[in-house]
């Protein structure tokens, strides 16, 4: 297999809805052909921030189906695998097979805390059964799971396995996986507030959050980056530093969904027992954006 070499900004996108809970499909699309006339890389569907847990089966399967078309095979569509059993996961990648995925972005395991070589038995099971590529996405703070860099060595020899979404919360972590293994794996930051040191270590891209608000500026960020402009890179970070912290919580839907909404690109329809923003916390997201909003670089600018 020649593995592709997934780089740049992947959006883990937002799962549109309409006031009564149904899927928006006209909204999903139109918010992900935004993304990617304004030069996003790739995508992830229906991830934390696309409200996996509150999604059947084939819900799951009907965005990726809507990703794909407003794709157009643009850039490639990932779905995300993060199902409470091997049983589950198995069947939902024979169903992401069927609609034709590029590849997929996977959990070591969710809810049940795994040790490692539960979650690594569990990786290599969803690779056998994709034989696409797959992104193993890491993230002991929310999930409690950590595969750490001699574990990701000890799954080197799973062709399909071609990148990590390290989202540990730890900088080191960029440094330690490179040194340990090259260039086996593409690197991933998923801590949007990291992005800049992520990248700065030579990170090859960004899974974001805030980015669906704003892929062109997020863009314009790797971009810099890439090309040692780290002082302008570094100016556009700041400016958006406030908004990225929005993505570290425990109600990045909500928080995220609010920025959509006010930037315009977006409504706030969810899916419960969460709740739109109220109070205290909505007037912060609020002054947050409006702020970023005011100074915003117009050269880097999202097209809507």
């Amino acid at each position: 297999m020649s593995n592709p070499r997934w780089q740049g900004i992947f959006p883990a996108v937002t799962t549109k809805f309409h006031a009564d809970e149904s899927i928006d499909a006209e909204g999903t699309a139109r918010h992900i052909d935004f993304q990617i006339r304004n030069g996003i890389h790739g995508l992830v569907t229906c991830g934390s921030l696309g409200e996996a847990s509150t999604l059947s089966l084939e819900e799951k399967l009907q965005v990726a189906k809507i990703a794909l078309e407003a794709a157009d095979g643009r850039i490639p569509v990932l779905a995300n695998v993060s199902e409470t059993s091997t049983r589950e996961a198995l069947r939902y990648i024979d169903g992401g097979n069927k609609v034709g995925v590029a590849g997929y972005m996977v959990m070591p395991s969710v809810i049940y805390v795994a040790d490692a070589r539960e979650a690594m038995a569990n990786v290599r099971a969803m690779a056998k059964a994709a034989q696409k590529p797959l992104m193993v996405y890491n993230n002991p703070v929310a999930y409690r799971v950590d595969l750490k860099p001699e574990h990701m060595l000890e799954l080197a020899d799973c062709e399909w396995l071609v990148a990590v979404k390290e989202s540990t919360d730890n900088i080191r972590r960029i440094t330690d996986l490179r040194n340990l293994l090259g260039d086996r794996y593409q690197i991933f930051c998923g801590v949007d507030d990291l992005a800049y040191e992520a990248m700065a270590l030579g990170a090859d891209g960004l899974l974001a959050g805030v980015g669906c608000a704003f892929p062109r500026e997020t863009v314009a960020l790797y971009d810099l980056m890439k090309a040692g402009q780290f002082a302008e890179a570094l100016k556009l970070y700041q400016w958006m530093t406030p908004m990225l912290h929005l993505d570290v919580s425990t109600k990045l839907v909500q928080n995220l969904k609010l920025i959509d909404l006010l930037v315009g690109v977006g409504t706030e329809h969810m899916r419960r027992p969460r709740l739109p923003l109220i109070g205290e916390e909505r007037a912060f997201i609020e002054g947050v954006v409006k702020k970023a909003l005011a100074t915003r670089p117009a050269k880097y600018q999202s097209v809507a």
